[in-house]
């Protein structure tokens, strides 16, 4: 039985409307300071739960969701207008069964027929546009700069240098560390199988050997250790050992030399000489290459048709905008995708990407401001290194302070997960009560992936999309509010977290625990976003009631 306390709902300010005052310069209401008062969730979610929990409701279900079932019922009733999404990412699987109905459609467009029917240079541009054109891999800005100072200038070239010698010898030592304990982990594995007589085996099966041959006794304290961790199986230590001593060598091989994989799209990224390069093909040609269509089922996947999974957002198209390699993107690439998407009506986009150092930020920054002067907005992934982003660089951003913004359309986000306690920030998430805007769910999430299948993803590059599909229902059923109007009805409606919770970031073999904080030192508005709530707030903008 659920221990149940007295919930408060956020109460939204009272809005007095004067004169003839135009919707666009009403301002929007500050949010209330009463927060809920709820008791965590203590039994794990169910199957149905776990694949659906960012859509719950904190009062219904005691799990801090974005409430957006109760946004639809809200909703009953009222009529909403087309929004199209530009989808800034990784390849799109717009053939997905949960994808395909949604997918955006040119209309100037002819399919096929090799011409530019709209005039835009783009021929045949029929769901977005491939800026990428054959490109998967790419190496990272930081090894760009290291291999070519002169793209920056000399102090960012310096600090550059000695990031990356740091970079290099964790990498050095991951795989070494890593390396060592899945050698342990894997003999361990293979000891308990032959010492068991089976290749499946479960956690009590191994709990139960009494053997004191020091070989077994060994294995088993080994698998406890896992166990420990809060693994399940020695399985899967083998599988996250594996892929972290993988990770170590991917960042190794990039410092032992560079490919150049632009030659495959014959452009410079350092000049705006040719602006239209690429081709047509968003889809995935990989399958691996699963990011972009797991950020656009979030956002947009066909509700209520009974195949996989609900995105946030009914009335949605979805643009794919092909710009982010398996490595950084290119800034070039970025400014040209977000200019693409704007000229082609979107009217929210969604920017789940990021890197440490940006060549030509200014290029950015120049299509954030485009995308502001046609009233669109950008939801953007804090990123996932546990820093806080007042003080590390992290790139696409909306100040080149890191304090001043240089246009009133962008929101940061920062990933939530489940627990309604001190683990409710991603221990991944990167945080900032200047440069973060609002917390979103992003800890395991489920969501389309190419060929028809459904993954659970975690990141900020989840909670992005989770406020753009919040984002892009505001904008549907509100449609005369402003870009700005609704970042910061996304900002002001969320709901109000007072308690303290786990820096992200600052837990560690040294200090376990992590470091507690106000929840509210994490963001600009020390909330997590609210569908529901963001509807109430929106509506009673508009209507006055």
């Amino acid at each position: 039985m659920k221990n149940t306390k007295q919930f408060l709902y956020t109460a939204l300010a009272v809005l007095v409307f004067t004169g003839c005052k135009s919707i666009a310069n009403i301002s929007v209401p500050t949010g209330s300071t009463i927060a809920i008062s709820a008791a965590a969730k203590q039994m794990p979610l169910t199957d149905d739960e776990s694949q659906n929990w960012q859509h719950l409701d904190l009062l219904k279900d005691s799990i801090p969701g974005m409430s957006v079932e109760k946004a639809y019922v809200f909703l009953t009733g009222k009529k909403g207008q087309q929004i199209i999404v530009g989808v800034i990412d990784s390849g799109t699987d717009l053939t997905h069964e949960d994808l395909s109905d949604n997918a955006w459609i040119n209309p100037k467009e002819i399919a096929g027929n090799g011409i530019d029917d709209d005039k835009n240079g783009f021929i045949d541009d029929i769901n977005g546009w491939n800026f990428l054109g054959s490109i998967y891999k790419e190496n990272s800005e930081l090894s760009r700069i290291i291999a070519n100072p002169s793209i920056v200038d000399a102090a960012t070239a310096e600090r550059a240098k000695a990031a990356f010698d740091i970079k290099v010898k964790e990498a050095e030592m991951n795989k070494e560390r890593y390396g060592q304990m899945l050698a342990a982990v894997s003999n361990a594995d293979k000891t308990i199988k032959t010492h068991l007589n089976k290749n499946e085996y479960t956690k009590e099966d191994v709990l139960a050997i009494t053997s004191t041959e020091e070989t077994i006794a060994q294995s088993v304290a080994v698998a406890g250790q896992m166990y420990s961790f809060g693994l399940s199986s020695l399985q899967q230590a083998i599988d996250e050992l594996t892929g972290l001593v993988e990770t170590a060598d991917g960042v190794l091989s990039a410092t032992a030399a560079q490919n150049n994989y632009r030659i495959a799209l014959g452009d410079d990224e350092n000049t705006m000489q040719i602006t239209i390069y690429g081709d047509n093909k968003v889809g995935n040609s990989i399958k691996k290459e699963a990011h972009g269509s797991h950020v656009s089922g979030i956002i947009g996947a066909v509700r209520n048709n009974e195949k996989g999974m609900n995105g946030v957002a009914n009335n949605v198209k979805i643009m794919a905008v092909r710009a982010v390699p398996d490595g950084d993107e290119y800034d070039k690439d970025v400014a040209l995708a977000i200019r693409y998407a704007v000229d082609n009506g979107a009217k929210v986009l969604n920017t789940s990407f990021g890197k440490g150092y940006s060549p030509k930020k200014e290029w950015v920054w120049d299509a954030i401001k485009y995308a502001a002067s046609k009233d669109v907005l950008i939801v953007n992934a804090a990123g996932n290194d546990g820093e806080n982003i007042d003080e590390e660089l992290t790139y696409p951003n909306d100040s080149k302070d890191l304090k001043t913004e240089i246009s009133d359309n962008v929101i940061t986000i920062g990933a939530m997960s489940e627990y309604y306690n001190e683990n409710l920030p991603a221990n991944f998430s990167n945080y900032g009560k200047i440069n973060v805007d609002v917390f979103a769910p992003g800890v395991q999430i489920y969501s389309t992936t190419p060929e028809n299948e459904y993954q659970k993803f975690s990141g900020t590059s989840m909670a992005a999309p989770s406020t753009a599909g919040v984002a892009a229902l505001v904008r549907s059923y509100y449609p005369k509010l402003t870009a700005s109007q609704v970042k910061h009805i996304l900002m002001n409606s969320g709901t109000l977290i007072t308690f303290d919770v786990i820096k992200p970031g600052s837990q560690s073999r040294e200090n376990p625990t992590g470091d507690l904080v106000p929840f509210t030192e994490l963001s600009v508005s020390g909330r997590v976003v609210n569908a529901y709530n963001a509807l109430l707030m929106a509506d009673k903008m508009v209507n006055g009631k």
